[in-house]
Order: structure tokens, then sequence, then C-alpha cells
């Protein structure tokens, strides 16, 4: 696995890399290609446009000039030249055709300026409002057509009207690509990132599952460890009490006798924890919940560890300073936690220093708040990160130096939970840890406390 593992990983990131660059190479071609499409619509809709005002040079009525002014002596052909398309049309309505012709080819959103100019002196009959500010900012979002205006083959004015052009910007015309792709680009981008989710979530399922592969290994070999102790005591006192010398002897029979008693005890405890877990987590433990007050059953906990504190010359201070402690709670369960955090002070203390532990206890409007200090090994930021995870224990270089299958914690933070509350946990590595935990005051007593005092 440990090989498979980072080969599957490679492969995965090599294949959404390829994806995304695939996916990517396809929106670019797709945006050129709507662009191209874009452009030539818009310049079949120009040409359409310009085919529509040439005509307005192909349908010149000679009998109609006006020669109304003409001076006799002072004949010239440009009398008899037709008026050019800036003369003849308006401003409003060359826009109206240009604009009826990127209707027809589906072009209504393209903001557009226009100019009608003559070839032979370059200059412009008419134009837009803002045509030449337009023009002269040359903006490359902006494309700029050109078409030429000249009469016709085999009209009346071939030949005889000046040449014009007709040139339109369409503003901003990348804009109409996006707008006409948003649906393929949303549905890339989100496909896109559905694929890298989908991603995320197989890698941190498989480093879960390395994980837990990795904890269950250590639970089979702390949990083989507890049970292959007390085994080996009970076979060697069954060894003990089959000989003669010993069955003769009462003293000693009652001796081997209490050990297998108290190894089967401390076998029956750790099956009785794995089923609790168990119980955990199908969330089958019932709290016989009951008013109770804090601070004794914090006493009570503690005054059973004193042989364990003083045999490594260790010391509970006891600061319990909340004005209120009831609080409606299992005892059982309650006193577990307890026990739990200070079994924990006492076994994660230091080799060269007698263990401190400090509780402290205090009470605000609603909750009671009790903080158990130690002065033990302390924990690194990944651990405390993971401390409450159900079978995670800290790795100190052998998994045997603390008995335990790593459920205390994980067991701790459950019933605090289930009571309510919340706890967290500070901690510096070589200078001990504090847990806090806060709980719920009894309802009935919380109002007693907030409730105004008579005169």
């Amino acid at each position: 696995m440990k090989k498979i593992f980072p080969i599957i990983i490679g492969l995965i990131s090599l294949s959404l890399v390829g994806i995304i660059v695939i996916q990517l190479l396809w929106l670019r071609n797709m945006v050129l290609l709507r662009r191209e499409q874009i452009k030539h619509r818009i310049q079949d809709g120009v040409q359409w446009a310009g085919n529509n005002l040439v005509q307005h040079k192909a349908n010149y009525n000679f009998d109609n000039r006006d020669f109304h002014g003409l001076v006799p002596g002072e004949f010239s052909l440009e009398y008899l030249r037709p008026n050019t398309i800036g003369q003849r049309l308006s401003v409003s309505q060359i826009n109206d055709i240009i604009k009826k012709a990127f209707h027809e080819h589906d072009l209504d959103d393209v903001k557009f300026e226009f100019g009608v100019a003559l070839m032979s002196t370059n200059s412009m009959e008419k134009q837009s409002k803002n045509f030449v500010e337009v023009f002269n900012e040359n903006n490359p979002k902006d494309y700029q057509y050109t078409y030429p205006l000249n009469s016709p083959s085999g009209s009346e004015t071939e030949n005889l009207s000046p040449n014009e052009i007709l040139i339109v910007i369409a503003l901003d015309y990348k804009n109409l690509v996006f707008q006409s792709l948003w649906l393929p680009i949303v549905s890339a981008i989100v496909f896109t990132l559905l694929i890298m989710a989908s991603f995320y979530l197989t890698v941190r399922t498989m480093l879960r599952q390395k994980k837990l592969s990795e904890i269950k290994n250590d639970f089979i070999n702390n949990m083989t460890h507890e049970f292959k102790t007390p085994l080996a005591t009970i076979s060697l006192a069954v060894d003990a009490l089959r000989n003669e010398k010993v069955v003769s002897d009462k003293e000693k029979m009652s001796y081997f006798s209490t050990i297998i008693k108290e190894e089967n005890k401390r076998m029956n405890r750790q099956v009785e924890t794995i089923l609790k877990a168990a119980l955990l987590d199908k969330q089958e433990v019932q709290l016989l919940l009951r008013p109770l007050h804090a601070h004794q059953v914090i006493k009570d906990v503690v005054e059973n560890f004193t042989l364990q504190l003083e045999e490594k010359n260790g010391k509970a201070e006891l600061l319990l300073n909340a004005e209120s402690d009831f609080i409606d709670a299992d005892e059982v369960h309650f006193s577990n936690l307890i026990n739990n955090l200070i079994d924990n002070a006492i076994k994660y203390s230091k080799d060269d220093q007698p263990p401190m532990i400090k509780i402290t206890t205090q009470s605000t409007a609603k909750t009671l708040v009790i903080v158990i200090e130690d002065n033990g090994i302390g924990m690194n930021k990944e651990t405390v990160k993971r401390v409450f995870e159900k079978f995670y224990r800290a790795h100190t270089g052998n998994i045997h130096n603390v008995k335990g299958f790593g459920l205390g914690l994980s067991y701790v933070k459950t019933m605090v939970e289930a009571h309510g509350g919340q706890i967290k946990v500070d901690s510096v590595l070589g200078k001990g840890s504090t847990f806090t935990i806060e709980l719920p005051l009894k309802k009935l007593q919380r109002q007693a406390v907030m409730s105004p005092v008579p005169a």
C-alpha cells in the first residue's frame, strides 16, 4: 500500500491536470471559433446594409434632377452628377438601415458607430455621434469593417456617382462572444470544479483510510499487549497453583487466586472499554440524568487517585471556586470523564518530575467551567488537533510506553457533548496540558443564581 499509494495519487493528479488542460484548450478554441463566426455575421450585416444603401444610387432618376439656380454660360458636368448617399440620406436613416441589417443577422445586442465617406476626398459625409472618437481610439475589443458603396454595374449612375465607403465599427463585439457562450463556459467550469472536488474527496478518503489502517494496526498492537500481559500472569498463576508445595500452602493459594481474580477484572475492564466505544458509535448509551453537585464528584474521583499520586510524590490541588456547581448529569459517566482526565495527567507525567494536577472550577450565569491542568509531557499541535479522535495515540517511539487503546479522550468528548457541554484543550510540548470543560448549570439553580436577593 505504501508503494502503490503515491503511484495512484500521481496518476490521478496527472489525469486531473490533463482534463483541465483539455477543457481550457477546448474553451479557447470555442471562443476563437465563435469570435470568427460573429465577425462573419458582422461582415454579412454590413454588406447587407451596404447593398441596401447602394440601391439609392441605382434608383436615381435624372428627370427629377433639380436644375434651379443654374447660371447660363456656366454649365458643368457637376450639375449632371447624381447626389451621393451621404447627400440623399440622413444619419438616422442610415442608422436604421444598419440596425435592420444587424437584426436580420441576429446581432441585435451589438452596439455600433458608422460613417459614410467620399473616396475621392477622404472626407466624411455622414457619421454617427461618437464615430470619430471610437475610430481614433482603435479599441482592440471593437471590430471595424469597411464596405464600398459603388453604383451597381449597368445602372444609370455607373461611372457618374462618386465612390463612397461605409465604415461600421461594432463596439465590444467580444462581449457578445462570451454572452453567447456563457452556458458552455459555465458548464465547463462547473464540471471542472466537480472533477477537482471528486479528486480532493478521493485523495482525502484514501488518506483517511490510510490513517485508519495505521490506527487499526496500533489498536491491534495495543490490544494484544493489554491482553497478553494478564493472560501470561494468569497462566503463570495457574501453573503455580498446580505445584504441590503451593497446594498445601493456603496463604500462597490465596495469593495466586487473588492474582488470577485481579487480572481477570483487568481484562474485563478492557473488554468493557472496547464495548463502551462500540455503543458510543451506535449512539446506544442512555444517560441517567439527575441533579448532582459536581464538586463532590470531583473530590471523590481525586480521592481515588491519592495512592497513585503519593507513589509518584505527586499532588492534586483543588480550587473549587464555582458559586454554583449544581448540574444535571449521569453520575457514572460524569465520574468516568473526570477520572479519565486525571488518569491521563498521571500517566503522561514526566519521569523526572512528580505530577502536579490543578483542578479549578468557576461558574457563569449559565455554565459550570471545570479546568484540569497538569505539568506533564504536553502535546504538539498535530496531537492537539487529533487528541479526541477514537483510537488515536501520539507516537513517542514506543506505542506501549503508556497502556491504553486511545479511547479515553474520545469517550470524554462524547460524554461532555452528551451532557450539552463542550471541551477544549491547550497544550505545550514539554510543559503540560490544560483541559477546559463547560457544562450547563441546572435550570432551576441557574434561575435562583440570577434572581435578585429580596431587600
